[in-house]
């Protein structure tokens, strides 16, 4: 396609492509093609409006993080102002609400329709000739800050939406929030990274939305579900199912479980199904909101002060109290971790009783000023985990008593460490049982010692044998002894001895992977590896020396010297050695030049065609580099299946992303020639 015209026609259906697309996949839920599908049809428009800037428009789904960060928020006023709703607590009042609007309306039965009343925020979204023009906060009501910015990031909030509908300019209004699933990863990415931990969704869809850099916005994983249409200035609908339903044709995002009741019977059985079901929902519901249905009848019955007459809030059984904290326990994960947990004197939560509670970490603990003895508010975060959140400071007596973390880890005895600038204190010691099991089925898995039939049934039967209670056990093993496990024949033993055998002659880079130390993952032990003789010189090295290795920040550095500092480790490191299993090689100064000379790749999520150790050693062959973490240098991160928190920080610093076959290909052919400087035109 040469002329202008045939590149504009392009690009529009590439749009269209992308926003059917779009919403079949995060509105409908029934995807018609792959993610690498999308991913191409997403980097030809992209490609096409950077050869020609004229055509990019801000409706375009490459637009979505266009915008530089803020210095603050802009207010925008609401054209309808946005009501907060009354609340009924019970049957009774709800009837009560009932009888006063058929009162006033002098009618004795009509329709209202049920909707979740989700945990998140309110916001006005403002179309224009079908395009998203401006979005704000419910704020004062009044007027709300401009998220504009920020709500285009929402991949289930339309840019565009079908003009056919008659509304002509019009404003629509949702609730933003955090599914649980996508709250549950971030908080697991964060706590690999050492960073504080959110509270609960709804804090952390707040912080979200409220970004200055709409960059970061786009790395939390928002959602949105369209619940009214707030005003239009073209044909409007007769009812609120009916405004419900045209939004859903022209593109928006409903709830699914919205439900049209005749009348109050039908309210209260909708109420009984979801407060006995709403466990099973991906966001917190703390409520039903009921709506009258016909706007005729909205206009007759207007507000009472800031609320509505025609709507109320129907809210599930409270899931705060308050019981006495009796005591502060410690858990220790598998990575080492002391997470400290409430004891509670057992206490009834929204129908579920719960006698512990999560605390977090100590910086928490210490900023909420929760002391043991003190009465605290309980809630279940969510509607699912129980979290303390805070104490009631107006019934102390004096007894209550300041946490603080032990020093030593409570299941082993080793000294316990809190690194520096993460929330988290460790215990480091490889051979605690509280993660002893998580690390062994680590150690004997593939891509690290690669031991063929020792799973996770084996590892734990060798662990409660007391037969292992180190990995350097290992290689204690006979025949003999395995044998005498359940379940296990001869012939199964003769295997599993012959892969401990082959496992002594792993290369470097397997062993130290398989270690288990903190923060190090594969590429970041090739690196390693690739820099020292033996495991004795990784035991031995400073942090110093290790942070002059490229690819290896000061915090890998203080966890691998932390890791070699123990006692217990050093033994099993040279239990190891004692048992055969100390490679050694010599360090290649240089890497030899390459077609990838001077790039720099970070690898995340699963590979198809190769393991991601083959990848790395194909990178390497060829001159370049494999990081563990992203950076501004690195040149390429490469993503596959269920990518984590890397590709997050790529899409923040915008670094070009490659899927599997794009890197196939760039392995294969060289990377492309840098494109040439754009033609300056004029006199600038």
């Amino acid at each position: 396609m040469t002329n202008g015209a045939g590149v504009a026609e392009r690009a529009a259906e590439l749009r269209r492509q992308i926003d059917y697309h779009n919403h079949r996949y995060h509105v409908l839920d029934e995807p018609e093609i792959s993610d690498a599908e999308f991913d191409i049809l997403m980097r030809d428009l992209g490609a096409l409006e950077a050869e020609h800037p004229e055509l990019v428009r801000p409706e375009s789904p490459t637009q979505r993080v266009g915008a530089a960060p803020l210095d603050a928020f802009d207010s925008i006023q609401h054209k309808v102002p946005l009501l907060s709703l009354g609340n009924a607590f019970d049957a009774v009042e709800l009837k009560a609400w009932h009888t006063r609007a058929a009162r006033i309306l002098d009618e004795s039965s009509f329709a209202m329709v049920c909707e979740l009343k989700i945990d998140g925020l309110a916001v006005a979204v403002t179309y224009e000739e079908g395009s998203l023009k401006t979005g704000a906060t419910r704020g004062d009501g009044l007027k709300g800050e401009d998220v504009t910015q920020n709500l285009r990031t929402i991949k289930s909030l339309p840019l565009v939406v079908s003009t056919d509908s008659g509304l002509g300019r019009f404003e629509v209004r949702g609730e933003v929030y955090m599914p649980r699933s996508g709250f549950d990863r971030m908080n697991l990415e964060r706590a690999d990274q050492g960073l504080p931990l959110f509270a609960n969704p709804r804090n952390a869809a707040a912080g979200a939305l409220r970004q200055l850099d709409p960059r970061v916005t786009a790395t939390r994983p928002l959602d949105i579900f369209i619940y009214a249409l707030g005003w239009a200035e073209g044909t409007t609908p007769d009812s609120h199912a009916e405004a419900l339903r045209v939004l859903k044709e022209i593109g928006f995002r409903t709830n699914p479980h919205n439900r049209l009741c005749k009348n109050i019977d039908e309210v209260e059985d909708y109420f009984r199904s979801w407060l006995e079901s709403r466990e099973s929902l991906d966001y917190g519901a703390d409520g039903v909101v009921v709506k009258i249905n016909p706007f005729e009848m909205h206009q007759r019955l207007g507000e009472v002060g800031r609320e509505p007459r025609w709507a109320v809030a129907y809210k599930f059984p409270a899931t705060q109290v308050v019981t006495r904290l009796l005591d502060i326990g410690i858990n220790v994960g598998r990575t080492g971790s002391l997470n400290p947990f409430a004891i509670l004197e057992p206490v009834d939560v929204g129908g579920v009783r719960v006698k512990m509670a999560t605390l977090h970490n100590e910086d928490d603990i210490r900023r909420k000023d929760i002391r043991v003895g003190d009465w605290v508010t309980v809630e279940r975060a969510g509607e699912v985990i129980p979290q303390v959140v805070g104490p009631v400071v107006s019934r102390r007596t004096g007894q209550e008593k300041p946490f603080s973390m032990p020093e030593i880890c409570p299941v082993c005895g080793t000294q316990v460490v809190r690194p520096e600038d993460e929330a988290m204190h460790y215990c480091v010691n490889a051979t605690c049982p509280a993660q002893f099991y998580e690390l062994l089925k680590h150690f004997v898995g593939r891509g690290m010692m690669d031991i063929d039939g020792m799973g996770e049934s084996l590892t734990l039967a060798l662990i409660d044998a007391g037969l292992v209670n180190d990995v350097a056990d290992i290689y204690s093993l006979t025949a003999d002894q395995l044998t005498g496990l359940e379940r296990m024949g001869e012939k199964s033993a003769d295997n599993i001895m012959r892969g401990i055998e082959a496992s002594r002659g792993r290369p470097l880079d397997r062993l130290v992977f398989a270690l288990g130390v903190r923060h190090v993952g594969f590429e970041t032990a090739r690196l390693i590896a690739q820099a020292f003789p033996n495991i004795d010189a990784i035991r031995d090295a400073s942090a110093e020396r290790l942070t002059a290795i490229p690819g290896i920040g000061p915090k890998i550095a203080d966890s691998i010297v932390v890791y070699f500092q123990e006692p217990k480790n050093r033994e099993v490191i040279e239990k190891l050695k004692k048992a055969g299993v100390d490679p050694h090689h010599e360090v290649q100064e240089e890497v030899a030049a390459g077609p990838l000379t001077g790039l720099s790749f970070v690898l995340t999520g699963g590979l198809d065609t190769m393991t991601r150790e083959e990848t790395t050693a194909r990178i390497v062959a060829l001159g370049g580099s494999v990081s563990s973490s992203v950076s501004k240098k690195t040149s390429f991160v490469v993503v596959g299946t269920e990518p984590g928190s890397k590709l997050q920080k790529a899409l923040a610093l915008g670094t070009r992303q490659l899927n599997e076959a794009e890197m196939l290909k760039l392995l294969e052919e060289g990377p492309p020639p840098a494109p040439a400087e754009p033609e300056r035109k004029g006199n600038g």
